[in-house]
Formats: structure tokens, sequence, C-alpha cells
């Protein structure tokens, strides 16, 4: 079974204050070209469900079409994290992540889809460490970031980079139970570019 934890783009898609918001319209209507609809849109990269490149926060770090592809389609871990103010190392003492090179987060703290939340959960930057310990390789969170909303100094996202940890951002969950299924969440090849919008889906695995 196939279960999308996409978020809908659209006029009413929340994004970041004051970063350009999403759209869609037609170019050209098949009444006006005989044969066919053509339209155009405007996002920023970090709209709805998306991928953060490295270059999103470090101007050395590596751009979306440098990722390997092989880190959004594989196995992952969902792992419910609701009602957590702060997620901390010691919330994985009980969470077997032998062989798990995919986590997602389940906060369910991104109430409202259409309105762009107050506040999210704290993800301790020091996760970034034991990830790397563990062979995770990409943190996926139902949360427009990684980092508390009002931070400049991006302290979870450079402990991620610097531990070999990607950041998948903006996943809709609610619909998941924890457990383990089979991601796909590609970034589109964009050249230079510091994040991509995605469709992620989860498999159920047999």
């Amino acid at each position: 079974m196939i279960i999308d934890i996409s978020r809908k783009l659209n006029s009413k898609t929340p994004t970041w204050p004051g970063d350009t918001s999403f759209s869609y319209q037609l170019t050209w209507s098949k009444e006006e070209t005989g044969s066919v609809n053509v339209g155009q849109i405007t996002s920023s990269c970090h709209t709805a469900t998306h991928v953060d490149s490295p270059f999103h926060f470090n101007s050395s770090g590596l751009t979306i079409d440098q990722l390997p592809l092989e880190l959004f389609v594989g196995n992952a871990l969902v792992v419910d994290v609701s009602f957590k103010d702060v997620v901390r190392v010691e919330d994985f003492e009980m969470v077997d992540l032998s062989g798990v090179r995919r986590v997602i987060l389940k906060t369910n703290a991104w109430v409202d889809p259409e309105h762009f939340p107050e506040s999210i959960p704290t993800l301790d930057p020091e996760l970034g460490q034991l990830f790397r310990e563990k062979g995770v390789e990409l943190l996926g969170v139902d949360l427009p970031s990684v980092d508390p909303l009002d931070s400049k100094t991006l302290d979870t996202h450079h402990s991620f980079e610097e531990n070999g940890v990607h950041i998948l951002e903006g996943l809709q969950l609610a619909h998941v139970e924890p457990g383990e299924y089979r991601l796909t969440a590609l970034p589109l090849a964009i050249d230079g570019a510091d994040g991509s919008p995605v469709r992620a889906i989860l498999e159920t695995l047999e």
C-alpha cells in the first residue's frame, strides 16, 4: 500500500513568513492554443514537503543536485515523538536503530495544514552524533524546520551536516502509524539549488 505523506501545494499552502508563496496558473489555455493547457508555478524551494541541501545553511555545502539519490529511496523507520517539547537522545533509548538508514519523526505538532505553526518542538543538536553512530543518514520531520523557528544559528541543521545526516522537512504524518516502511522522496535535479520540493510516499512492507 502506498501512503502519501506530502503536503498539498496550492494557494492556501503556508510558507515561511516572508518567503515566496506557492502559486500555479495557466500560461496558455487550451482555448488559446487550440491544443494544450500549459501552466507555470512560482514557489520557494522550502514550501511544504521538501529537502534541505547543506547549501541552504552553509554557503560551501552541497547543493540539491549533488546529493546522492539513494538517500531518499529505501527503508525508513517512523518514530512517534508526539507531545514532546524537546526531542532528545534519551527518547531513542528504547528504539532499535540497528541497520536503520532513514528515520522519520512524527511529532503531530503542525496541526493546521493551512497555517504556518507558531511554535514547534526542538530537536536537540546532539541527535546528530547519535544518528551518525547508528548509521542514520536521513532525518525526516513533519515540521517546517529541524531548528526552532526563531533560530539564527541553526545548531541542529549544522550538527546534522557535520554528522552526515540529511534533512527532509514538511512531511504529513497524521495518518501514519509508527513502524518500518519503504520511503521514496526524491528532490528535483535543480542545478545549484538550496532545496527542492518532493512528492514523498511511504510503502508498507510485506
